[in-house]
């Protein structure tokens, strides 16, 4: 009983050490991009002025929305760039305790979803966000006139992307339960109808409610379901 005490001990004392490591690392990290924000934010706020060329400025009502603003920017910016030492404190944790084959398909786990996502986020900033962008702001005439608040949109585009970045695993899940026997091969071309339904109700929470943004992601995820089915067809072998 001591022992196992004393080797609970030791991987307490390992998970304490590297999770102080990462926090370091994001709070460096994010102090670091804190002295970029402004350049960090006109790349995220690029593609507003693009579609509106008459908007030269956001606008902000509330003291502190600025610095908040920046703070998140700041923190968010420090999550991506710390990532490759919060993924290295994780992997040094559990591989020991891992077979050399399960190490390896770990890191290939790690990788294929890392690649989805960096897609996904991609794939929203450049292609779905600005033409979403034009079709907000083409609203604004002489009687109504566009004041995006800086806070808000940044939001937004944060939200967006994450969203986006999130929803591009889909295609790897799908595999990975077909090939972990968690569903059969025509479990998901016999259920599409109701996984569609779960898509719909899945993008409503990743947008919290924002209806048109909901469209936007329920439309590529669709289509990114139907490719993981094409995946399981060419890549899995027949249940």
């Amino acid at each position: 009983m001591g022992v196992l005490n004393d080797h609970f001990a030791v991987h307490l004392i390992e998970l304490r050490r590297r999770l102080i490591v990462s926090f370091v690392a994001i709070a460096v990290c994010s102090v670091v991009a804190y002295f970029f924000a402004q350049p960090i934010t006109g790349f995220f706020v690029a593609p507003l002025f693009r579609a509106h060329a008459g908007m030269g400025k956001l606008v902000y009502t509330n003291l502190t929305e600025a610095f908040v603003a920046y703070f998140k920017i700041a923190l968010l910016v420090g999550l991506i760039f710390s990532s490759p030492v919060l993924l290295y404190e994780l992997w040094m944790f559990v591989s020991p305790g891992l077979h050399r084959h399960e190490r390896r398909l770990v890191l290939k786990i790690v990788g294929t979803a890392t690649l989805l996502f960096v897609g996904g986020a991609a794939f929203a900033y450049f292609v779905v966000l600005p033409d979403a962008l034009s079709f907000l702001m083409g609203f604004a005439s002489e009687r109504l006139k566009a004041l995006p608040k800086f806070d808000a949109y940044l939001t937004f585009m944060a939200r967006s992307t994450l969203a986006f970045g999130l929803a591009f695993e889909v295609p790897f899940l799908m595999v990975a339960a077909h090939r972990t026997g968690l569903v059969s091969r025509d479990h998901f071309r016999k259920k599409r109808l109701y996984f569609y339904a779960a898509i719909v109700g899945l993008a409503f929470l990743l947008t919290v409610g924002d209806i048109f943004s909901a469209v936007l992601l329920a439309l590529p995820l669709f289509g990114l379901y139907e490719a993981g089915l094409l995946v399981i067809r060419l890549f899995s072998s027949p249940a």
